[in-house]
């Protein structure tokens, strides 16, 4: 083994070794970045090698990140985060759950079902993933304990449902993964439609399953309201203003109106007014939003900083064909490469959050991918419902710890860690269907735009 790949080894090695002693992602990625580079100069200088980095190949990264700025497809990034922001202080959530509560509340396991549901509509408006989890677990831990659900189901309902918000667009995880890939960003929205909407309903499925075969972890609640046609108007009332928001953003995309950039700045501009209608917004509303959105922001481009010079660094140490040659030295065949990075991913799930994920991996293997013939919209999306699993992986699930931030204190890590297992398992069999069936992801961006 030459030099650069051993230095290409010890660099990946060292970033999954310094992430468990807690230093920042950013940070990790660019100092490694530049002291690796430094290791190769240094080798070529006194030890005779020939790698082949210099400072002014390091300084590339420079020019990455000019092209990173210059990108109007991140422009949608800020828009999405604010609209999730500002949706998740208009109040549109409460009057779901209570309204959803009167409708689906009746039947065994009606509760979780109900939070499933506002679950979806709150991931086809937004992508913030800890609003989501937090919103949900305020608004359904305690009327599910009340009405003596079993707290594994009730945590793990909570954290799967709202994790979807990563997957069903608009979704801020394609956004990125478009611009790294330089694919439309439209064709990865359209294309996670159909696996987004079809993980939710395995959820409801299971549910549904759980509470049938075993009425004691989702009992029917004793007292229900009778079921009126004001109910059901209730109802439609207050899922209209999230699905004319949901027809404002992908509408506009599906039909060609906006591009996905235009239709960021719609859904935060329709967010703003459904927190206005509701009597929610307010200077002090606004100014939060405004400074978590620029701090949020803030943190995604600092990782994206670290990242350029990590792979910049990790390509001219020759990391990218290690890994294409590594994978391609397995001799399993397109289909079953595909299904070793699957496994990887899944795995690393368990270490890395989803957007070191990305930057990292994604990139490396998409060529691959793209040398044996695959669809890359399919992969693509394939690759962000393997990620939807490490959001519930332990020891770095971000949506358990959003959880046990804001749990009552019955409920214990224990009962979370065994919440969320079967719905991992749930993940797996619907990233299982989307491999089997390609078409789930890419009948809607053909029929969009005719291709």
């Amino acid at each position: 083994m030459e030099i650069n790949e051993i230095l290409a080894i010890l660099m990946f090695v060292s970033f999954i070794g310094i992430l468990f002693m807690g230093f920042p992602v950013a940070w990790t990625l660019g100092g490694l970045g530049i002291l690796f580079a430094a290791i190769a100069i240094a080798c070529d200088t006194y030890f005779d090698t020939f790698i082949g980095i210099d400072w002014a190949y390091v300084s590339l990264v420079i020019d990455d990140l000019w092209n990173t700025m210059q990108n109007w497809v991140l422009v949608a990034l800020p828009m999405f985060i604010f609209m999730g922001l500002m949706l998740d202080r208009s109040g549109i959530a409460e009057q779901m759950m209570e309204s959803f509560t009167k409708l689906f509340g009746r039947m065994r396991g009606g509760l979780a079902v109900t939070v499933t549901v506002i679950g979806i509509l709150l991931a086809a408006s937004t992508g913030i993933i800890g609003a989501s989890v937090v919103l949900l677990s305020l608004l359904g831990v305690p009327i599910m304990l009340k009405n003596h659900y079993q707290k594994e189901l009730a945590v793990g309902t909570i954290c799967s449902a709202g994790t979807l918000g990563i997957l069903i667009p608009p979704s801020i995880m394609l956004v990125i993964m478009a611009d790294r890939l330089a694919m439309s960003v439209g064709d990865l929205f359209l294309g996670a439609v159909f696996p987004g909407l079809l993980l939710g309903s395995l959820y409801i499925v299971y549910i549904i399953g759980i509470a049938f075969l075993r009425p004691d972890v989702a009992p029917a609640p004793a007292h229900v309201e009778k079921l009126t046609p004001r109910v059901i108007l209730g109802v439609l009332r207050a899922a209209l203003p999230p699905a004319l928001l949901i027809l404002a953003v992908l509408g506009t995309i599906f039909f060609g109106v906006a591009t996905p950039t235009e239709a960021s700045g719609v859904g935060a501009f329709g967010a703003t007014l459904l927190a206005l209608w509701n009597r929610r917004l307010s200077i002090s509303v606004l100014r939060d939003v405004v400074r978590q959105t620029t701090t949020t922001t803030a943190f995604i481009f600092g990782i994206f900083v670290g990242a350029s010079a990590f792979s910049i660094v990790l390509r001219g140490l020759g990391g990218d064909d290690l890994i294409e040659e590594g994978l391609l030295a397995l001799n399993l065949g397109p289909h079953g490469t595909v299904i070793a990075i699957m496994f990887i991913v899944f795995l690393l799930g368990f270490v890395l959050d989803w957007i070191q994920i990305i930057l990292i991996v994604l990139t490396l293997v998409a060529p691959v991918i793209k040398s044996f013939g695959f669809d890359l919209v399919w992969f693509t999306v394939l690759f962000a419902v393997c990620l939807q699993t490490s959001f519930l992986t332990p020891p770095v699930g971000y949506a358990l710890f959003y959880m046990k931030g804001v749990a009552p204190p019955e409920i214990t890590v224990r009962h979370i860690y065994r919440g969320v297992a079967p719905f991992i398992v749930v993940q797996l069999i619907g990233l299982t269907i989307v491999y089997l069936w390609p078409a789930i992801v890419t009948w809607l961006p053909r029929q969009a735009y005719g291709q």
